[in-house]
């Protein structure tokens, strides 16, 4: 059967099993396979499986699966991950070009720190309690006033599976606003279908909606797995352009499995 190799990474301890494919010998369509190697008891661990392989027009594509082993919307934590991840295999120096599900994304290494351009955001929904906004994955935002003592996962899982988003489902966020330009954010999942220590999609809109509530850029986030930093521009018509997902990503540790 063969072992295959892979590599462990976490970003604020969001944290991705990371496959070299470069010879395109990892079989996509392996659903069970792959959230079997996700799964915490019988398999590796980890939030999501990223596989790395060529690609024409960039430097390396990325390939994302969510831990219920399913290909999903953008994964920003895995992101900057995968743009170590390349650059430690020395497929990228310190500046790269990679293909992901929402198209060619740019990034940058400075020491351990990985600076993500993430895709522009054309608006930002307001709504009574809550804000929304896709951010390359979509996200519900609201604030509470203690986010330490907060229930992430009961209140997370009712709103991702109930009205407006049902069947798609979405990402939840939870806010608590130290200061203008300082939030803790608590994130529950989809697809992972808990609470996670981070979330880069989920930093960068709920630092966005600070954006929108006046706060200036840069915004320091607190996770429960780590600081992140996200930098951006406003453009005139509600949107935001230049979001940068600034912060660290580190290997844990590597080995085989069997296939």
């Amino acid at each position: 059967m063969g072992n295959i190799a892979f590599y462990k990474y976490q970003g604020t301890g969001n944290d991705f099993i990371m496959i070299d494919d470069r010879k395109e010998t990892f079989d996509l369509d392996d659903h069970g396979f792959i959230a079997h190697l996700c799964h915490r008891k019988f398999g590796i661990g980890a939030d999501g499986l990223i596989l790395i392989r060529n690609y024409q027009e960039a430097d390396f594509e990325m390939i994302y699966y969510n831990a219920d082993g399913h290909l999903t919307s953008l994964c920003g934590n895995g992101s900057r991950c995968a743009v170590m991840f390349a650059h430690q295999l020395g497929v990228v120096k310190n500046t790269c070009k990679f293909m992901t599900v929402e198209g060619i994304l740019e990034a940058s290494i400075e020491h351990d720190q990985v600076f993500l351009k993430m895709p522009d955001v054309k608006a930002v929904e307001i709504h009574e309690n809550y804000y929304f906004l896709n951010t390359g994955s979509p996200h519900h935002i609201c604030h509470v006033n203690d986010v330490k003592t907060h229930d992430v996962y009961a209140d997370g899982k009712k709103i991702r599976n109930g009205a407006p988003y049902f069947e798609v489902g979405t990402n939840v966020n939870f806010v608590q606003e130290n200061s203008e330009d300082q939030i803790f954010v608590r994130t529950y999942e989809r697809g992972v279908e808990d609470e996670t220590l981070s979330c880069g999609t989920g930093v960068t809109a709920a630092a966005l909606v600070q954006g929108l509530r006046g706060a200036k850029s840069p915004i320091s986030v607190t996770t429960l797995g780590g600081d992140l930093q996200v930098k951006f521009e406003k453009i005139s018509d509600g949107g935001y352009k230049n979001i940068y997902l600034i912060g660290p990503a580190k290997k844990v540790f590597s080995g085989t499995i069997p296939k």
